[in-house]
């Protein structure tokens, strides 16, 4: 039975509000605790009295809604893991050096020191991105909403056995998989030779070794 597999990414970058002289900048966190993190700067930056120099703060998300045997379910998944977008006012005027800028201590020590965080990408010197980037942020987000593919749970080197068409029997390692395609390339032996095959995802199965299938 074949996996559909559809992603509906919501497009946190197309509307974020203007807020003179704040930017936005991406912040690394700890792998699993994106949403802490989140949470925690957009809920205490006020009670840090700097709700006028933390703006949004975007976890970019994809709804996954799986169809399998008949049954579908829905889970979240992380459009960019390990990675908020957070908009602050990290700069201000500098009274020492007109026309220039400095660093707002308070905002990068409340955002470097929230729980998950890691830091600003961009080290001590971070920028904020360019209207580009975010229009090219949110439109990868847009080009990848809606979009249908067949979820396939092989890897590259896997061993399959070919259980339909030309070379049914045959068996070899996986070299490519392309899940937009619903398509794997797998080296079987023709007449003493390799030989890369295309086959469908559900023309193989794992190969079976004393009765149990390889691990994957």
């Amino acid at each position: 039975m074949m996996d559909l597999q559809m992603e509906r990414v919501r497009n946190d970058f197309a509307n974020i509000p203007e807020n003179e002289g704040m930017g936005l900048y991406v912040v690394h966190t700890l792998t699993g605790q994106e949403k802490r993190a989140q949470t925690y700067l957009a809920n205490q930056c006020e009670a840090a009295e700097l709700g006028g120099s933390i703006g949004v703060v975007i976890l970019p998300l994809e709804t996954v809604y799986e169809v399998k045997d008949k049954k579908r379910t829905k889970r979240e998944n992380k459009f960019f893991p390990g990675y908020l977008f957070v908009q602050a006012r990290l700069y201000g005027p500098d009274p020492a050096r007109p026309r220039h800028e400095k660093l707002n201590v308070d905002v990068w020590r409340f955002v470097t020191n929230a729980p998950g965080i890691i830091g600003f990408l961009g080290g001590d010197h971070p920028h904020p991105l360019t209207q580009r980037e975010i229009s090219d942020l949110s439109d990868q987000a847009k080009g990848a909403e809606g979009k249908a593919r067949v979820k396939i749970d092989y890897k590259i080197g896997e061993m399959v056995l070919i259980t339909d068409g030309a070379f049914k029997g045959s068996e070899g390692p996986i070299d490519m998989v392309d899940p937009d395609r619903g398509k794997l390339n797998v080296t079987v032996t023709v007449f003493g030779r390799p030989t890369p095959v295309e086959l469908e995802h559900w023309q193989v199965e794992r190969k079976v070794v004393d009765g149990a299938g390889v691990p994957g």
